[in-house]
């Protein structure tokens, strides 16, 4: 109870007007947790329509693919600006500005009629995409900082949950023949209904300040890096579940064209259970133990897969896989967002260009080595990444 009053007393000195910090904790819990389900059904919502636009703009899969690349291009050149925005400005600010944006951004990819305005609309929807993701990270991270537990793991699972919601509202409106531009926009509705009764009780005040003026750019350093890499491994694997576990079920497993899908589904139903209970199982074991237990059955479920490839075996382990991911990425973006040295948008901002990159990277490396070998030995070599995860944590003295 005393780190609660202290901490709203902090938070209280940060603001001109002290009464919007009155919102109880679980009240700021919830209202964080929206904003994290706002964004997981914006972008699953585009995610359910890539077919539809794709058949509009007659687009080949080669064109398709080039042109989803200006998305993740779009966030990586702003990270750093992102984090310095969050830093100058505070998360509350940030979010309550760019999460309308970011829908309206969304709805704008259904107004494409050709692929370069597909590409330009998918440049921006990452640019203010990355925005809302360094501002609702750092939210997450001060809003953890109102109780006595750990937090960050639910919010991440409100991301998930979003991204099941979305897929549904897609199939549904795919199923009642709503073009893209009518669907975006009532989800448009949706996030500004939600910004608009909720923005109030998100943590307020600024970011934490560096006694220099941050610099542009920044490369991060020690304990960042290392934080970096291991979400680089994480996010890795998890783009590799994403866009290779349909192929593998097919190719590898054998699977009938019914239980393809099987695969990704229970991945993506463990990785969400995973961030429902990853908060208490990290205030039991610690985030360092509860790093090392992810990497080993990450790799777990991925060799059970590789080495047993059936529908029984493979579906265990790609359930394990997404066990294994669901707590890393958080706990890695909770505990750079309290170094204490820098402001945590910039900390979160580091953390995530590196791991970002992993996310981008890792489909690609299944391609390469499927191609020189096969996809069961790419999926064996993404597989080594937990047990490198688990060794890394073990250096870094800033997890406890």
């Amino acid at each position: 109870m005393e780190d609660f009053k202290a901490n709203r007393e902090i938070i209280n000195q940060a603001v001109d007007k002290p009464v919007i910090a009155q919102s109880s904790p679980n009240r700021t819990r919830l209202a964080v947790s929206l904003f994290y389900f706002g964004q997981g059904i914006a972008f699953a919502s585009w995610a359910s329509r890539i077919p539809d636009i794709k058949h509009t703009l007659n687009l080949s899969d080669g064109a398709l693919g080039s042109i989803l690349l200006a998305l993740p291009l779009g966030q990586l050149i702003t990270m750093p600006i992102s984090g310095r925005l969050v830093t100058k400005y505070g998360s509350k600010i940030i979010l309550t500005i760019t999460a309308p944006l970011y829908v309206l951004a969304l709805s704008n990819l259904g107004l494409a009629t050709a692929p370069w305005h597909l590409a330009a609309f998918l440049f921006l929807f990452g640019v203010i995409g990355n925005m809302c993701n360094i501002a609702v990270n750092t939210q997450g991270v001060e809003a953890e900082k109102l109780f006595t537990k750990p937090i960050m793991t639910s919010f991440h699972g409100a991301w998930s949950i979003a991204g099941f919601s979305g897929a549904l509202v897609g199939l549904l409106m795919v199923n009642l023949h709503v073009i893209p531009y009518y669907h975006f926009w009532i989800i448009v509705a949706l996030i500004w209904i939600n910004v608009f009764f909720n923005y109030k009780h998100l943590v307020p005040g600024k970011g934490a300040q560096t006694e220099r003026k941050p610099k542009l750019f920044i490369k991060p350093e020690g304990v960042l890096l290392q934080l970096g890499i291991i979400g680089f491994c994480s996010m890795a694997t998890e783009g590799a579940m994403f866009d290779w576990s349909g192929v593998y079920f097919k190719e590898i497993v054998k699977a009938p064209s019914s239980l393809v899908i099987l695969g990704y589904a229970s991945f993506m139903v463990m990785m969400a259970t995973g961030r429902f209970v990853g908060d208490t199982i990290i205030a039991r074991l610690g985030r360092k133990r509860t790093i090392q237990f992810s990497g080993i059955i990450i790799s777990t479920g991925m060799f059970i897969s590789v080495f047993f490839p059936f529908v029984v075996t493979a579906t265990l382990g790609f359930m394990l896989v997404g066990l294994g991911v669901s707590s890393i990425v958080p706990t890695v973006y909770s505990v750079a967002g309290k170094n204490g040295k820098i402001a945590p948008g910039m900390a979160i901002a580091m953390v995530s260009s590196v791991s970002y990159l992993g996310f981008l990277m890792g489909p690609p490396i299944i391609g390469y080595i499927s191609a020189l070998s096969s996809l069961q030995y790419s999926y064996a070599v993404i597989g080594c990444f937990g047990l490198f995860v688990s060794f890394l944590v073990t250096k870094i003295k800033a997890i406890a």
